[in-house]
Parts: C-alpha cells; structure tokens; sequence
C-alpha cells in the first residue's frame, strides 16, 4: 500500500517541507511518485520516517541518523557498529531523562514552597520570599 504525503504529514506529524529535506539529504531515499508526480510513500518508508522522528526527537542529529541509514543500508555487515550507535544514543537519552528529573524536583520544590506561602503573601501585600537551592529565605518588605 502507498500513502501520500498528506497522510504522512497528518498521521506522524511531520512537515511535507521535512519530508522534502530528508529527502534531499538522502536520509529518506528511494521516493517514488504516483501518476500526477506526487511523493508517495510504502510502510518501510513509514517506519523508517517514524523511526527518524524518534532519533531526531530524542536527540540525535541528523548527521548521525544519515550515518546510521548508511550502515543500515550496508546490510548485516553492519550490525554491531548499528548496535553500538543505538546503545550509546540511548545512554544519552537516559543522561537527559535523568537530568529533567532533576530538574523537576526543583520545580516541584519551589512550587511547594510558593504552596507554603501562598497564605501570608495574599494576607500581606508586602510579605516577600526568596527560595533559592533547597534552602528558604523569607523578606517581609516595609
């Protein structure tokens, strides 16, 4: 089965001005066109452009996907160096998974800290507070 680039642009959410640039940049080759001259595209191609969108979106640049369709289109031969990028693209994700984490601890400690607050500052119109790191530090303003 073909889909169109409409279908494609509508159901993975990607831009035709994308799919045009992977195109160009040979990391979605092979495009046939339908009678009318249109791109159109079979299930591999759609895997394959979900699967960029997963890289891309995750972190890697598109240099390092054209690499890896590069080795992919090596055939087996390749496999361990597709292996290793894929394990090691994934360490990265998990580094960043890891740190967002982090990062929302700390929102969700100011947030607690505003929560705390919240009373005095509507009482008092110039009751003020300073939340830094972990630790609180309260101004009440004259």
């Amino acid at each position: 089965m073909l889909y169109s680039m409409t279908h494609v642009v509508e159901n993975l959410n990607v831009s035709a001005k994308t799919l045009r640039f992977y195109e160009e940049q040979g990391i979605l080759p092979n495009i046939s066109r339908d009678e009318k001259g249109r791109r159109v595209y079979n299930q591999q191609q759609i895997d394959w452009i979900s699967f960029i969108r997963c890289l891309k979106e995750t972190g890697m640049p598109l240099s390092k996907i054209k690499d890896y369709k590069e080795f992919y289109e090596l055939g087996n031969s390749t496999y361990l160096q597709r292996e290793e990028m894929l394990i090691q693209h994934k360490l990265e994700v998990q580094k960043k998974i890891e740190e967002s984490q982090r990062h929302l601890e700390e929102i969700n400690y100011k947030l607690a800290m505003y929560e705390l607050q919240k009373e005095e500052v509507m009482k008092d119109p110039n009751y003020n507070f300073k939340c830094h790191g972990h630790g609180l530090e309260i101004k009440t303003v004259n």
